[in-house]
């Protein structure tokens, strides 16, 4: 087998070098594992913020989601470990309360990554709408991965006549500076930014945990 170095793989990349391009980018793989691995190393990006949290904004402009407008927001990556992370997401209300009954969860499972929402009330049960979510259709990126809603998903929304939801698509995306959340499907759009540059006190835990 042919050893490629960076420089190889930098090379592949140059207009001049366009013999045999795609061979050249599939040996292109991380060096510390020997192969490609971007749901790994987006799960470790993920981790490396473990016990840490952020705050956040409201970034899209949807009329939905007027009452967040504005609105204090907290991201705390509470929960870490290779194959599952739980990231509570804490909002103030206008009334100057937290509502803390929203975890994202995501695990690794065999065919991907999957995405969940843990949605409780303040005493801690569940609410009728949860561990919604999806799971990855591709291997997405090392900053970015997207959660087509899935089959129990959309079982759960009819049965409770949110049908608009059962197109529902998820991001999650993270670079050295931000975390991103977003929802959307046509005509809606939600997603939530938080800066990692600067750490905040991490919040209580969310409801029922």
């Amino acid at each position: 087998m042919m050893h490629v170095t960076p420089a190889f793989c930098a090379a592949a990349l140059r207009p001049a070098a366009l013999l045999a391009p795609l061979l050249a980018l599939a040996a292109c793989v991380s060096p510390a594992t020997g192969r490609s691995d971007p749901q790994g190393d987006f799960m470790a990006a993920l981790a490396s913020h473990c016990g840490k949290a952020y705050a956040g904004r409201l970034v899209s402009s949807d009329a939905a989601d007027a009452d967040m407008a504005g609105a204090a927001m907290v991201v705390h990556f509470r929960e870490c470990s290779a194959g599952r992370m739980a990231i509570p997401f804490h909002v103030r209300g206008q009334d100057g309360t937290w509502d803390r009954s929203r975890t994202w969860l995501i695990t690794r499972t065999a065919a991907g990554l999957r995405l969940k929402h843990d949605h409780r009330h303040a005493d801690g049960t569940h609410d009728a709408v949860t561990l919604y979510g999806g799971d990855t259709a591709d291997g997405g990126t090392a900053g970015a991965q997207d959660f087509p809603v899935d089959q129990e998903s959309i079982a759960l929304f009819r049965a409770g006549g949110r049908t608009a939801s059962v197109t529902n698509v998820w991001r999650v995306e993270i670079t050295p500076a931000t975390y991103t959340y977003q929802l959307s499907r046509a005509g809606r759009l939600f997603r939530v930014e938080f800066d990692l540059t600067r750490p905040v006190t991490p919040p209580p835990a969310p409801w029922g945990w």
